[in-house]
């Protein structure tokens, strides 16, 4: 489990935009920077605040070496009062006491009171005269008239400074908060305003995803223009491999159409048994020369731009075709197709399809042909095409559609290339599946991509 996790986490990381990546890494700068002055700051004001208290305290001290005597009796005095008031008002928080070993002094500020310590550290800590926390100096002196040392302590109540170190410390966590949302937002507009080229370029390759424009804007910045400038040079050279593709292959199909139609008519001049040997293999190069300069035609078309087509107006354009055409057997289409509907197909392609299948509808339906759509999801639509004619075998609809295969002239289908359509299909990432219509005939399922920027 925990290696799962792991693993998520890292694909989960992989998958974050760069806009994230920024702001992500920032705030953690951010953060590890802010916690690092919040934490550090008031130590850094505290042992200011103590030893500028204890350089004070020191001239307090100065000022009792002064003034300290042995009095006629042996006994130590002041010979001055001290110019602090604090160390003559009782519980004043500003205490001094001096110590032999045989006497000791204390300031008016402890009254009955004297400095204590608690616990056994090499630095005891002292406590004043309503037991708080001191902050202390410490000296010995030996004076002349003393046989002993003398000893001096001066201390402080810790607590205001304590006091003055929480009420900064409060302010100063606001203005370290009021400072990161400023510089986060600083940095926001930042990255914002310094990935904007790369959203207009997503903005430019969407249309060309939808056709609405051939090549990128080259007013970019220049780190990012060598790139657009490298896209649109391959943008172009596909282009103009496609264009020349499908002219070599239309100047091809036009090369052989007279060779094959010659041969088919002298057929025509030839016994039975010779020609029923030569027709199928006339057949069959006909049938491979239309499979290849289709494949031509169509290669490449989904990797250069996600053209778009309406297929209720080429139906609409097809049928209009097929009514002439057919007008003998008093075909009726009906199209249901949606005027907003489009795919990504290029419109002779598509034209290519649904002429096929529609075709196949007006050769075998009795009277109806009916043309509908079905939603699968938001990238994929079914066009329908249903008629009311004898149908295909349901053992055969999968082998109609198979590359080479033809059925014979009285099958529904034959000839009117399925596969091709199955194929074209395909290179649209889509497919074409045929089935039995409700009607009674043939129902051909045709799943293509939805175009992207649809109406």
């Amino acid at each position: 489990m925990p290696n799962l996790s792991k693993e998520r986490l890292r694909k989960g990381a992989k998958k974050l935009s760069l806009k994230t990546r920024l702001l992500l890494a920032a705030t953690l700068w951010l953060s590890a920077m802010t916690i690092a002055a919040g934490v550090s700051i008031p130590g850094l004001v505290r042992d200011y605040l103590i030893s500028d208290l204890e350089v004070q305290l020191g001239h307090a001290m100065d000022e009792i070496a002064a003034n300290l005597e042995v009095d006629d009796k042996g006994q130590l005095i002041l010979s001055a009062q001290l110019s602090d008031p604090r160390f003559t008002q009782p519980y004043s928080g500003l205490y001094w006491q001096i110590e032999t070993k045989q006497d000791t002094l204390r300031s008016r500020s402890l009254w009955d009171q004297t400095l204590r310590t608690k616990g056994k550290d090499k630095q005891p800590h002292y406590f004043g005269a309503k037991d708080e926390k001191l902050i202390t100096i410490r000296r010995t002196l030996f004076l002349p008239e003393a046989s002993d040392g003398v000893t001096i302590i001066i201390g402080q109540d810790e607590d205001p400074i304590d006091d003055t170190l929480e009420s900064l410390t409060g302010e100063l966590w606001l203005i370290l908060g009021v400072m990161v949302f400023g510089i986060l937002a600083l940095i926001i507009g930042q990255v914002s305003w310094s990935l904007r080229p790369l959203g207009k370029m997503q903005r430019e390759l969407q249309s060309l995803r939808a056709a609405e424009q051939h090549s990128l804007d080259e007013q970019y910045p220049k780190e990012i223009a060598p790139l657009v400038k490298d896209l649109n040079a391959l943008l172009f050279h596909y282009q103009e491999l496609l264009e020349r593709a499908r002219h070599h292959a239309g100047n091809l199909s036009h090369a052989l159409k007279t060779p094959l139609s010659v041969l088919k008519n002298e057929l025509e001049s030839l016994s039975a048994e010779d020609r029923a040997k030569l027709e199928p293999q006339i057949a069959q190069i006909q049938a491979q020369i239309d499979y290849h300069l289709g494949r031509a035609r169509m290669a490449g078309a989904m990797n250069i731009l996600a053209v778009k087509s309406s297929p209720s107006e080429r139906v609409d354009a097809i049928s209009l075709a097929f009514d002439k055409v057919f007008a003998e057997r008093e075909i009726a289409l009906i199209s249901e197709l949606d005027t907003d509907l489009e795919v990504a197909v290029e419109k002779a392609d598509l034209d290519e399809m649904l002429g096929n299948l529609l075709e196949n509808a007006y050769k075998w339906g009795n009277s109806i042909i009916r043309v509908h759509s079905n939603d699968i999801d938001d990238s994929e639509v079914e066009l329908i095409i249903e008629d009311d004619g004898p149908g295909i075998p349901a053992e055969q609809c999968r082998e109609v559609t198979k590359r080479g295969v033809r059925l014979d002239e009285s099958t529904p289908g034959t000839g009117l290339g399925l596969n091709i359509v199955s194929e074209m299909a395909h290179s649209y990432r889509g497919q074409l599946e045929l089935g039995e219509s409700k009607m009674g005939g043939l129902r051909a399922v045709l799943k293509l991509k939805r175009a992207k920027g649809e109406k």
